[in-house]
């Protein structure tokens, strides 16, 4: 639950909320084998396709490799018949057999490729499913501390770059290992001195890219935290696009939104840059091992300890040998950026997870609706408490307003009373039962809410006030009366079928939606936190009424600023630093002439100042 004390992200802690830690930086480089491991790890529940693409690949390689000795073959025979005729019949047949092994060589690639395909969209789909549930699993304190915009880079960006790089490299590095392993053998078996010539030539090639690979990674985590960290911004400003405009501030925003592109430019810049090398880097060592074996292999011809058929077939080998490794050095490119990408979503998937509810066996049914507050004492960092004593009694359905200076703790209590946040010790009970031992979502079941933000989805105005909640047409439309805000929904177009997108309501019509929605869930115990701050003096009566009506036999919260709001309250707690200073109703706390009576009589001589 947010209000206003807890709504700004990374300006540390208050009363109100927890500190915001701000996103992280994204700029330390991680352990490049340790995010593939898991990665790898976690492609693991896809082994049988991926076998099955693995066994495709060992045979196109195969099959390609087999194609060199054969055409060895077919030079030697005529070279052979130069004098007395080629054997065309057996050119033909090798020939034929050279198009079987090529063309069946073709359709395993295609098979494998098209298998890797499925499998890395599958690896992502389960990935975005993973993360939305382990959504519903964390603590407020994660959304109270990272950015919705990082978050949701992690769960667009980050997983698209998994799913390419796993489609683009996985079966490259398949086949380039396959074919180089599968060459270099048969270099060996078939002339070791030509064989060896072309290891060795390539050895400087694989030195500077293992030195590329240290080199690079750290900037492709770079890459992928600043990306996270300026998708971050552009949602913020996004979302507060009106605000921008009327401080004037386009400027501001736009040297921060070229501060961030910078850094994000200075990262994947120099990621790519390195990286870009190896392709270079490999295509000159393939040459270069091309130029040594044709000069070995010259040589040893002169000398007549290899036929011509065998130069042939290894300027094939080489071919085969070192075009993986041009296609290697790009696929370890991307897989850097995986490795990346898969760091930051598992990060996420490791985060801290609510309490497990194996100590929470209640279902409260019935409920009566006392809740009491014994010694509670909470911090958001265990060194610094902010709430030390908080105690209160409330009975069955009293209306109890808390108020209080903005940080004194007031959001937190129900914060604290929903178990957003858990207890660092006392108790919290309602009808008796310590809400510890019951279920979230039990507990949450007995609450309807109001918050200060209003919330809508992208749907219908009648299934944003259901909310999936099973009631009728007419609830709803009751509930809308009661608010004041069925004449406006009938004046649009298509009514209550009207899409929220089509809808120009403004924020106070919009709150009165949220508080329908909180009328037709018919909780035993509602909570309004500055649920009238966004409507006119005229709609806020009218909503006092309805809320009256609500409450009848139930048990309320109501969280104000404004304290002629909540006169008719049967208790009102007056919090300060983390403590009740006062309790009672308006009349008697202003006859105390405490901080309850300065509070309320500074909001009129404030209102009078203003006029």
């Amino acid at each position: 639950m947010h209000s206003q004390e807890n709504k700004t992200r990374g300006a540390g802690p208050n009363l109100g909320g927890p500190p915001g830690a701000g996103g992280r930086p994204g700029d330390k480089a991680k352990d490049f084998t340790g995010s593939l491991k898991k990665l790898f790890k976690y492609c693991g529940k896809h082994a049988v396709f991926m076998v099955i693409a693995i066994v495709l690949a060992i045979s196109s390689a195969i099959l390609s490799l087999m194609g060199p000795s054969k055409l060895a073959e077919i030079t030697n025979l005529i070279l052979a018949g130069m004098s007395d005729g080629i054997d065309l019949e057996a050119v033909s047949s090798i020939g034929i057999l050279l198009v079987i092994f090529y063309g069946l060589s073709l359709i395993f690639g295609y098979l494998q490729g098209g298998i890797m395909a499925v499998v890395s969209q599958k690896i992502c789909k389960k990935l975005r499913t993973e993360m939305t549930s382990k959504i519903n699993r964390l603590p407020l304190a994660y959304f109270d501390g990272n950015p919705y915009g990082d978050t949701l880079s992690r769960f667009v960006n980050d997983i698209d770059t998994i799913g390419t790089s796993l489609n683009q490299s996985m079966s490259t590095i398949f086949s380039g290992v396959l074919n180089f392993s599968g060459a270099l053998i048969l270099m060996l078996y078939t002339n070791w001195v030509m064989g060896v010539s072309g290891l060795l030539s390539t050895l400087l090639g694989f030195s500077l890219i293992g030195i590329i690979i240290s080199k690079s990674q750290k900037y492709f985590i770079q890459q992928q935290g600043r990306l996270g960290n300026l998708n971050g911004h552009v949602e913020e400003t996004y979302t507060g696009h009106s605000i921008v405009k009327a401080y004037n501030k386009e400027e501001f925003v736009e040297k921060h939104f070229q501060e961030k592109n910078e850094k994000l430019y200075q990262s994947a810049w120099k990621a790519q840059f390195l990286s870009g090398m190896m392709m270079p880097i490999m295509n000159f060592t393939g040459d270069f091992a091309y130029v040594v074996v044709c000069v070995v292999g010259a040589l040893l011809v002169i000398n007549g300890s290899i036929s011509f058929g065998i130069i042939v077939a290894f300027m094939l080998y080489i071919r085969i040998f070192t075009q993986p490794l041009a296609t290697l050095g790009q696929s370890l490119t991307t897989l850097q950026s995986a490795a990346a990408a898969s760091e930051r979503v598992f990060e996420f998937l490791e985060e801290q997870e609510l309490s497990q509810e194996t100590n929470h066996t209640v279902n409260i049914k019935n409920i009566k609706g006392d809740v009491s507050f014994k010694n509670v004492a909470f911090g958001y960092k265990p060194e610094k408490m902010i709430i030390t004593d908080f105690s209160a009694e409330i009975k069955a359905g009293e209306k109890v307003a808390i108020v209080g200076p903005t940080g004194a703790g007031k959001t937190t209590m129900v914060n604290l009373l929903m178990r957003f946040y858990e207890v660092s010790s006392g108790v919290i009970a309602i009808d008796g039962i310590p809400i510890s031992s019951i279920t979230r979502e039990s507990l949450h079941n007995a609450f309807s809410m109001v918050l200060q933000d209003t919330w809508m989805f992208e749907g219908s105005i009648i299934e944003n006030i259901a909310y999936n909640q099973d009631v009728s047409e007419d609830e709803i439309i009751e509930a809308c009366k009661s608010v004041g805000i069925h004449h406006t929904i009938k004046t649009m177009p298509k009514g209550y079928n009207t899409i929220m997108s089509n809808a120009t309501l403004s924020t106070g019509e919009k709150q009165l939606l949220t508080i329908a929605r909180a009328m037709v869930k018919k909780s035993e115990l509602i909570i309004l936190d500055e649920a009238t701050s966004s409507v006119d003096t005229r709609t806020e009566l009218l909503i006092g009424k309805a809320m009256d009506k609500l409450s009848q036999g139930k048990t309320s919260f109501i969280i104000a600023h404004r304290l002629s709001t909540i006169k008719n309250a049967d208790v009102i707690l007056v919090m300060k630093d983390g403590n009740i200073i006062e309790s009672g109703s308006h009349n008697e706390l202003l006859d105390k002439k405490g901080f309850y009576a300065e509070l309320y009589n500074s909001q009129f001589e404030e209102s009078d100042i203003a006029s």
